[in-house]
């Protein structure tokens, strides 16, 4: 396995899908130290209907009790996931579940984007499309909540000593940019030796998109 790798620090997956998060993986999530307390597992809708209409094979209430087992497991979990608005046939009761389910749940950060129609696609073919307008609306009433979420998890960092995995340098002279084991980059100040090593940071500042700290002495 790749956690009994040798030197191994950190392990991360890229992506999964609701349906592949079985008690096995889940597990995984308490007992491999190395695997990040940080995972991208995309909803797409909190709504029933538009989940249906989008031919997931999950229902909003899945997602969270998927969210309360991998929280039980791990209880210092974060989470980003991917949120469409708009997708045809949306009411404003389905928009509100996505927007209940974002509060139910929290996220670190998350990617979030308007439905467009794609020649070929079967969503394409509804007659139930949404105007722009009301899209543009959705979407930022959406990104706002995120946004809010992000920035109190952000801030939630700020005195606290992170152990940080350093990239390389950042493009402000002198500093060097990492990532912290919840994904967060992080700017310090620093030599470009430090690329490759995961180092003690303690963090001083924090942005929407980004942390800001020294290293610990």
């Amino acid at each position: 396995r790749l956690a009994e790798i040798d030197g191994l620090q950190r392990l991360r997956y890229t992506t999964s899908h609701p349906r592949d998060m079985d008690d096995d993986l889940i597990a995984a999530h308490h007992d491999l130290p190395q695997l990040m307390p940080f995972l991208h597992l995309p909803v797409q809708s909190g709504s029933d209907a538009i989940l249906e209409a989008m031919n997931r094979k999950h229902t909003a209430d899945d997602y969270r009790r998927i969210v309360d087992k991998l929280r039980a497991a791990r209880p210092n979990l974060a989470l980003s996931s991917d949120f469409i608005v708009g997708f045809p046939g949306e009411t404003d009761k389905d928009f509100e579940a996505s927007l209940q389910l974002i509060r139910d749940v929290g996220f670190a950060q998350a990617y979030s984007f308007k439905y467009s129609r794609r020649p070929g696609t079967p969503a394409a073919a509804m007659t139930n499309q949404i105007a722009e307008a009301v899209k543009d609306e959705r979407l930022q009433a959406l990104q706002q909540l995120l946004r809010d979420q992000q920035d109190a998890f952000n801030r939630s960092m700020i005195g606290q000593t992170l152990p940080v995995l350093f990239d390389g340098p950042s493009r402000r002279e002198g500093h060097m940019y990492g990532r912290t084991a919840f994904m967060q980059a992080v700017y310090v100040e620093g030599p470009a030796r430090m690329q490759g090593h995961e180092l003690p940071v303690t963090i001083t500042a924090a942005g929407t998109n980004s942390l800001t700290g020294h290293i610990a002495v």
